[in-house]
């Protein structure tokens, strides 16, 4: 017998084809959507983390009084924020009034600050071929460009902090219920493990704060009692300024040295180099002193990494994403580990 011939399959007429190609369609199209939706609202994720840091703060403050005194978590919760806040009061209070009368003189003078370093560094072919340069209108526009998206908020500076702040308390008094929200969204065979994810990035952020808020303080201090000596004016703004950023890690020394050499640049280009060594030497002392203590604690984060990440984050966000760029850095690594490395066969 000759055997019949099989029909030869028409894989543009086969169901089974064309459901492979629409699902393919579709995955493809919502990743798109997916990805526009991420970056016009990342900015906003942005706060949300920034709240969520906020609150990881409160309730490490809140856990402590808890364990000291064994009281109802409720009391410990509003003991944590209340305190919080009218002890940032007192310190405004206390300091206030200096920290903005020099910040006054300091915005006052900074227009002659910037003319007499202009007229120190045209002493020399070096520093002349700087101010050119910096003085172009090329080089303005471009400056004035990158400012304007790298400082552009969400809902402006103080629209910012008053939306992180009330995220943070909300978070701080209920937090059960957002992360069981989280939770309940995975499948019930990975709620468990989606838990343990979470608990672990709360430990190692909170552990980052309590690190971070040393060294700012550390930082702080050092700076203010060097300027003091040095006789530099202004030193309390200085040093406020000094602590404040170096809650960024790389560049925030950087930024808050600026400020500080033209100041010293008033006095004498003696009084620059005293003060640049000065805040050389306190970033020597809180990279590997402070900095080397409190990585016992933390999980090991390559500093190249984290200058990558700065690097990413505030090209796409702008200042928010250079301020959270470590946190950032924290919850991908915590993620990668418990996610990937640990159950790698």
């Amino acid at each position: 017998m000759t055997p019949k011939n099989e029909p030869q399959i028409n894989s543009e007429n086969n169901p089974s084809f064309q459901r492979k190609v629409w699902i393919v369609v579709g995955i493809l199209s919502f990743s798109i959507i997916f990805l526009l939706l991420l970056k016009a609202t990342f900015r906003v994720f942005l706060l949300i983390l920034a709240g969520t840091l906020i609150a990881i703060f409160f309730r490490g403050i809140s856990n402590f009084i808890q364990s000291k005194t064994k009281w109802k978590e409720g009391i410990c919760v509003a003991i944590s924020i209340i305190s919080t806040l009218l002890i940032v009061a007192g310190l405004f209070w206390l300091i206030g009034a200096k920290v903005q009368n020099q910040g006054t003189e300091l915005i006052d003078t900074l227009p002659e600050i910037i003319d007499n370093a202009k007229a120190k560094l045209k002493n020399n072919a070096i520093g002349e071929k700087i101010i050119n340069n910096i003085s172009s209108a090329d080089s303005m526009e471009k400056a004035q460009v990158f400012a304007g998206q790298f400082f552009q908020s969400t809902f402006g500076f103080f629209g910012d902090i008053y939306v992180i702040l009330f995220i943070g308390i909300f978070f701080t008094i209920s937090p059960k219920t957002y992360v069981n929200g989280m939770v309940q969204l995975l499948p019930v065979k990975a709620q468990e493990a989606g838990t343990d994810v979470l608990k672990n990035i709360d430990n190692q952020l909170l552990n980052w704060l309590k690190g971070t808020f040393f060294s700012m303080f550390i930082v702080f201090v050092l700076t203010a009692i060097g300027l003091a000596i040095l006789g530099v004016p202004l030193w309390l703004v200085l040093a406020l300024l000094a602590g404040l950023i170096s809650f960024i890690p790389n560049f925030g020394p950087l930024i808050a040295l600026v400020p500080a050499i033209l100041v010293g640049l008033m006095q004498s280009p003696k009084m620059a180099l005293l003060i640049a060594g000065l805040y050389i030497l306190i970033q020597f002392i809180e990279s590997n002193f402070i900095t080397t203590l409190v990585q016992k604690k933390l999980i090991n984060m390559p500093p190249a990494l984290i200058i990558i990440a700065q690097l990413l984050m505030g090209a796409v966000t702008g200042v928010w994403g250079l301020v959270l760029a470590t946190p950032i850095t924290v919850i991908l690594i915590v993620l990668v580990q418990d996610l990937y490395l640990k159950r790698r066969k």
